[in-house]
């Protein structure tokens, strides 16, 4: 799979629309769209964001893993916050 279908199919299992996703990650649902489709790449850290968010590696959102739960070094889990 693609890293721009993974990062699709998380948004949709989540089933959030690319404008609500664009609020979330403060940028527009263009960009989102570009991103889903393929057009463009996102920062890295929009990377970040989205592994951090839908509690994902960045390796399963990139393609590198099948596997998306995320090893944390310090043990702790996941949190949806972003900043």
């Amino acid at each position: 799979m693609y890293f721009n279908d993974i990062i699709q199919e998380l948004r949709k299992d989540q089933n959030l629309t690319q404008s609500e996703l664009a609020k979330i990650f403060n940028t527009t649902q263009r960009t989102i769209s570009n991103w889903e489709a393929g057009r463009n790449e996102p920062p890295y850290e929009i990377l970040r964001k989205y592994a951090i968010f839908f509690g994902v590696s960045t390796d399963y959102i990139l393609g590198l893993t099948d596997n998306p739960n995320p090893t944390w070094k310090n043990g702790k889990s996941c949190s949806k916050q972003i900043s």
